[in-house]
């Protein structure tokens, strides 16, 4: 039985590569920023309902308590009217006011069994993606249409894998006992998306999670990754030093120079001692300050962010950067403002959900080099919904399905075989079978 059902989703999977390819050429051509992602939101929201899915969106499904790094309402009203014009559902956008994109979409098959939840990032990257003419995307018409952002990680592929996926689950519904939830989170970028998520109860009850991400450590197509740990925790902050104008030449005594303390806390978090205990990492991205030649700087902004091989690393780090915000600004007579702007725990797969994983690829033939577990080595968001499931009893892994690609993550010419979604696709719905089998 079992080999005949994985057959028959193979054969599924495989009759969907023109609609995912589709899907994804189109969501790329339209991709939003964290917490904007309204219309990508209203396409995955509208599809998974017809398919008899139970949709929790709005408020219901992102707390606002939680959520970081929130556009001002102005620019989340430009987006979501720019959205309908591009062919959002207008009612389900209204019902996603002030950033309210994540949802998640269940499915009940019967009372007893596991709840698995599958986490799919949304949003796309702050980058503008390449005039080039050889770049596919511009050469086949689905280039980035709005400036300033581009699907250069491959959260398109991920919708369009859920989407697909929640299909193919309808489809064999029959056959699974338990229940699954398709998570379709926003504002992973930055980490920002998890936590409210979380909070509002995405990640409540369930037994199995899976995250899934294209490329990144799997190399090509022939490369799947099955687990990942040493996820590194990471906070982001935005760091405002407040200090007082004056002529520079005339009453230099009378300022207060927002711009050397923003200075000096730069460099000097870029010195706060390594740990003994594991690894961590900080970086200062940007720093913005001054009004004139002549004018004492009275405000200066920096971005940064801490990470750490565990969250008490992180914790550390966050500890020091906070004791060298606060000394810099008292060395310049200014005072200082720290919001945090995003943030993720410390995470690593568990061996179970690894050995479904496991199982499943075998029957793949794609897939020639199957690999166990990986050190991560960076943040993911879906790292804090792993850890809630699993400090709650349940278990959970993080899957990298190899694609030949023509870029890098995150580089305005990334760009990919299409083709490598189709064992991605075969690899989640067969692990979910294996789970949920009756």
């Amino acid at each position: 039985m079992d080999n005949t059902m994985i057959e028959k989703i193979k054969t599924l999977a495989k009759e969907k590569e023109n609609e995912i390819i589709k899907c994804r050429r189109d969501l790329h051509k339209y991709p939003e920023t964290g917490w904007t992602e309204f219309r990508t939101s209203s396409i995955a929201q509208k599809k998974l309902s017809s398919l008899g899915y139970h949709i929790t969106m709005g408020e219901k499904a992102n707390n606002k308590e939680y959520m970081m790094g929130v556009p001002c309402e102005e620019i989340l009203k430009e987006n979501q009217e720019r959205a309908v014009m591009q062919g959002a559902d207008k009612e389900i956008v209204e019902k996603m006011t002030h950033g309210y994109t994540g949802f998640w979409a269940d499915m009940k098959f019967s009372d007893d069994g596991p709840f698995l939840a599958f986490r799919f990032d949304m949003d796309s990257n702050d980058v503008t993606e390449t005039s080039d003419e050889t770049h596919r995307p511009n050469k086949e018409n689905f280039s980035s249409v709005n400036k300033g952002a581009m699907h250069a990680c491959g959260h398109d592929a991920h919708v369009s894998l859920g989407i697909a996926a929640a299909e193919i689950i309808a489809d064999i519904k029959d056959s699974l006992k338990g229940s699954i939830r398709f998570i379709f989170q926003p504002a992973e970028e930055g980490l920002r998306g998890a936590l409210p998520m979380i909070k509002a109860g995405a990640c409540n009850n369930i037994t199995h999670i899976i995250g899934m991400h294209i490329g990144f450590q799997a190399g090509n197509s022939q490369t799947i990754i099955c687990g990942a740990d040493k996820f590194l925790a990471s906070t982001k902050y935005d760091v405002t030093f407040y200090g007082k104008s004056a002529h520079a030449g005339a009453y230099p005594e009378e300022g207060r120079n927002a711009l050397l303390a923003a200075c000096n806390a730069a460099i000097n978090l870029h010195a706060i001692s390594r740990n003994s205990h594991g690894v961590t990492r900080i970086n200062v991205g940007k720093l913005t300050a001054g009004e004139g030649r002549n004018v004492i700087p009275s405000k200066a902004e920096i971005i940064m962010e801490t990470r750490g091989e565990t969250s008490f690393l992180n914790e550390y780090m966050e500890q020091e950067s906070k004791r060298i915000i606060e000394a810099a600004a008292l060395m310049e007579n200014c005072t200082y403002e720290i919001k945090t702007a995003g943030g993720s725990q410390s995470g690593q797969s568990s061996k179970e959900m690894i050995e479904y994983v496991k199982e499943a690829v075998k029957y793949i033939p794609d897939y020639k080099n199957i690999i166990d577990n990986v050190s991560f080595g960076a943040g993911e968001d879906f790292a804090t919904m792993m850890s809630f499931v699993q400090e709650n009893n349940g278990i959970g892994t993080y899957i990298q399905a190899g694609i030949d690609k023509c870029a890098g993550h995150h580089n305005n010419y990334f760009d990919f075989d299409e083709k490598n979604l189709i064992p991605a696709l075969q690899a989640a719905v067969i692990t979910a079978y294996l789970i949920l089998k009756k």
